[in-house]
């Protein structure tokens, strides 16, 4: 396998201001392997309880997910309860039960351990420690993820591992709190400095940013007419970014900057509907029309200027 994502497998009660869902299939892995699965072979490690549903293993099966590291053990199966209210962005969240999650203790086999691409996804950062420790040789790209909490309560854990990766993905308020830099290319070098060599921070309706040492690229967010349910849409935008860089097995600034378009691609896919119920349905056309649009979204002319007397005569040319 390609990938291999390490992360929470979850059941998702959601209200937003487009309807509610008791109960819904969710967690990074899931969202991420989906995702990474239009474009290249995925393994998904991760925790269920007894109340896993086989139509859910399946669906995942389904889509070319190794789930062979998806362990079932005795118990429920992680859940978590949010809404959005006002602030489509941001979730408040109700309820939160580890249950099997709280135990989680990931184990590679040495298909995992051997994958070239690894995702450590929104975990304990002493847990994405281990599993980078596991790993047969150090994979040709590694990436991660964190939120407020680990920032907050195990921030030398995180700094350790943000400093043995070669990429951290996290939101604007995540990188904000984690480096103490209201800008967000400062911000980014701080991530950097602490041994990534780029970065990503995400904006929901505003889209996402690109850093590396020298160079920056920001995509927009497609201009959706209406935003059902924005739970997965990060880690959805991890699939498709990690998946296309697995795919084309190099890692330039061009392969990055597009990678981030496919990321968004696949985020914008995300929240036009509840759960992986949008993005588990998509073809490689739905995927294809949708990147090309984001293309439009980002083309200008160029622009060229010349002296003529006191005015300067801009001429476009594509």
């Amino acid at each position: 396998m390609k990938i291999v994502v390490v992360g929470s497998i979850a059941y998702d009660a959601v209200e937003t201001p487009a309807g509610k869902r008791e109960s819904q299939l969710g967690g990074s892995a899931c969202f991420f392997s989906i995702s990474a699965s239009y474009f290249t072979d995925v393994g998904i490690i991760g925790v269920v309880g007894e109340d896993f549903a086989s139509s859910d293993r399946s669906m995942l099966e389904s889509h070319g997910v190794d789930t062979t590291g998806l362990v079932e053990v005795d118990g429920k199966t992680f859940r978590w309860a949010g809404e959005y209210l006002d602030d489509i962005n941001t979730a408040v969240t109700l309820d939160t039960q580890l249950n099997v999650f709280g135990d989680f203790e990931p184990l590679l086999s040495k298909a995992h351990a051997s994958a070239p691409y690894l995702f450590l996804a929104n975990i304990d950062p002493i847990l994405q420690l281990k599993v980078l420790d596991a790993m047969i040789s150090r994979p040709k790209w590694v990436a991660s993820d964190t939120m407020n909490l680990w920032i907050d309560i195990a921030r030398p854990a995180l700094i350790d591992i943000i400093g043995k990766v070669d990429m951290l993905i996290v939101n604007e308020d995540e990188v904000r709190q984690l480096t103490g830099q209201r800008n967000l290319p400062n911000a980014a070098k701080a991530v950097m400095d602490l041994g990534p060599n780029s970065a990503v921070i995400k904006r929901g309706e505003y889209g996402a940013a690109l850093f590396g040492k020298a160079f920056s690229f920001a995509a927009p967010a497609y201009p959706l007419k209406r935003v059902i349910d924005p739970t997965g849409a990060g880690d959805s935008f991890a699939g498709g970014f990690m998946g296309h860089l697995a795919s084309v097995e190099n890692i330039d600034e061009e392969s990055l900057r597009t990678a981030t378009i496919v990321g968004s691609t696949m985020a914008s896919f995300a929240v036009e509907d509840f759960g992986l119920e949008r993005i588990k349905n998509l073809t490689k056309r739905d995927i294809g029309e949708r990147f090309q649009a984001f293309a439009e979204l980002t083309r200008f002319k160029s622009l060229a200027s010349t002296s003529g007397g006191n005015r300067t005569q801009t001429t476009y040319t594509r």
